[in-house]
């Protein structure tokens, strides 16, 4: 495998791909806390030791080009909610098919679009491509609602044919059967614990918190309840507070004037989603406590970047937005190559931290690492 570097890895994954040889009816390749009351695995669980590390570290770096031949270009079918406002879908298309440029592949792609709520409609898709699965090679799904397309993605996944990546989902769920090739996806969970570790190392223990979390369900269980466990846990904080701002700016702006009001001792502000942050930030210098307030974010968008310039929002986890799609391209890269059974089953895109005391230089660099393929601002769509 090209970019590993040590030979206890390699044969780690090595020995991997043959209990994976069945299609992946060997999964778990570990058991972590929790897994008996979960309908999914979670990425430990599924993914080598290392092996995710490693192709992080290819997505970082500079393109080693295809080294193959091919007898033409190979065919991508694309089914993902890409109607929709959110611009994840567009972005990670542009990264993955700039990485392919990049790579060398010759590639021709075929989008089929839809919004978020349209299940039926992507159903109606996935079985276009089945029937069509001598013209495509590869199949890019982002589901509508994982388990909601679960059959689908099985569906695609049981074509010989294609080799099937979904997109935007890290949590496997265990009676899929079989399983897709590959996962891409950011890890809300992951982020949690590189925010929590980089507030402990900044601002210390016994501190006093209070957050305005989304809507009850994974996606807040991960951003603001790991979060708090661990901070809690590891830098015995106290949350005094926590409002529900349904991720909506006013949320943010409510819940904070709230806690401005009510709860004088909170130091900490913790948002787990841009809007809310930015309601957060609008309620702080309403009344001019901006400074006085520690206030989070998540995600690194444009917006919270722009806070942070401005020196009214502290910190946020950062995505490196265009991972997902570049990855993407390094795995059909790898599959061509024959190495497909070397990468990780779930890739999770980086996350680190961008925060106050960073010069204008590096938020900038960091931005253009995160949207080095999708451009930084908003896209002309």
């Amino acid at each position: 495998m090209r970019f590993l570097t040590t030979t206890s890895l390699t044969a780690t994954i090595a020995m991997t791909s043959i209990a994976m040889a069945d299609g992946h009816a060997a999964l778990p390749l570990k058991e972590l806390p929790g897994i008996e009351d979960r309908d999914h695995w979670v990425p430990g669980e599924v993914n080598a030791d290392g092996a995710l590390e490693a192709m992080q570290a290819v997505v970082g770096a500079e393109a080693v080009p295809f080294t193959g031949t091919q007898d033409g270009p190979i065919q991508i079918a694309l089914i993902y909610p890409s109607s929709d406002t959110s611009d994840f879908w567009a972005r990670n298309y542009l990264a993955m098919t700039k990485r392919l440029d990049q790579l060398g592949i010759d590639y021709e792609t075929t989008e089929f679009a839809s919004r978020q709520i349209e299940h039926s409609l992507q159903s109606t898709y996935a079985n276009q491509v089945v029937l069509d699965k001598d013209i495509y090679d590869y199949v890019v799904f982002g589901p509508s609602e994982l388990a909601i397309q679960a059959d689908n993605i099985s569906k695609l996944a049981a074509e010989e044919e294609l080799t099937t990546y979904v997109w935007a989902f890290h949590t496997p769920l265990k009676d899929l059967d079989p399983q897709p090739d590959a996962w891409f996806d950011f890890s809300s969970a992951a982020g949690a614990l590189t925010m929590c570790d980089y507030m402990l190392g900044r601002l210390g223990n016994d501190v006093v918190m209070a957050m305005n979390r989304g809507i009850p369900g994974i996606t807040d269980n991960q951003r603001s309840g790991d979060f708090k466990a661990c901070v809690e846990e590891k830098g015995n904080w106290t949350t005094v507070y926590e409002h529900y701002g349904e991720y909506q700016r006013e949320g943010g702006f409510a819940g904070t004037s709230l806690i401005l009001q009510s709860y004088p001792e909170a130091t900490i502000i913790h948002n787990a989603n841009t809007a809310m942050a930015m309601g957060s930030v609008e309620a702080q210098v309403s009344v001019g406590k901006e400074k006085e307030i520690f206030s989070t974010g998540w995600g690194g968008t444009g917006l919270e970047l722009d806070a942070i310039r401005r020196g009214e929002l502290d910190a946020t986890p950062m995505r490196m937005g265009d991972d997902v799609g570049a990855a993407t391209a390094e795995a059909i890269k790898a599959d061509l190559e024959g190495r497909a059974d070397e990468l990780p089953f779930v890739f999770l895109g980086r996350i680190t931290v961008a925060h106050d005391q960073m010069s204008a230089e590096e938020i900038d660099a960091l931005e253009q690492e995160a949207f080095r393929f999708s451009g930084v601002g908003a896209l002309n769509r």
